[in-house]
């Protein structure tokens, strides 16, 4: 599977780079795959990031390739992760394999049950005001 080209601000570029460097739970699948998308990303400023790229602070919508499953949440910093609310961490194993990607993106990614891919069906910057129904 080709790799798509990122776009991501500074600020993920910054983050990823660093969970590349010191995370140990990356497998080596996933630390490959990381090291290429942030070899080839193009760093935005975010006023000229496009409204479909997933950014920290995003409503993602994707599907599972395989069996069809559709997965909706608001992607945040570690901090205000709360699986509850449908907020997602950043630097959780699908966190990491979203960011930079944009709308229609088929994404392939070592998750803790084998490599899998995903789908993005839609990107929505979020307001802070509002929750994941």
């Amino acid at each position: 599977m080709e790799t798509e080209k990122l776009i991501i601000t500074k600020k993920e570029y910054d983050l990823l780079m660093n969970h590349l460097k010191l995370s140990t739970n990356l497998s080596d699948f996933n630390k490959k795959k990381l090291n290429n998308e942030l070899k080839t990303a193009k760093i935005v400023k975010k006023d000229i990031l496009p409204d479909n790229v997933i950014v920290i602070d995003s409503l993602v919508t994707i599907q599972d390739v395989k069996s069809g499953q559709e997965f909706t949440f608001h992607l945040v910093v570690p901090e205000e992760a709360n699986m509850k609310k449908n907020k997602l961490s950043v630097l959780a194993p699908i966190g990491i394999a979203l960011l930079g990607y944009s709308s229609d993106a088929i994404v392939e990614w070592d998750m803790p049950n084998g490599v899998k891919q995903f789908r993005v069906k839609k990107v929505t910057r979020h307001e802070k005001d509002s929750e994941v129904a």
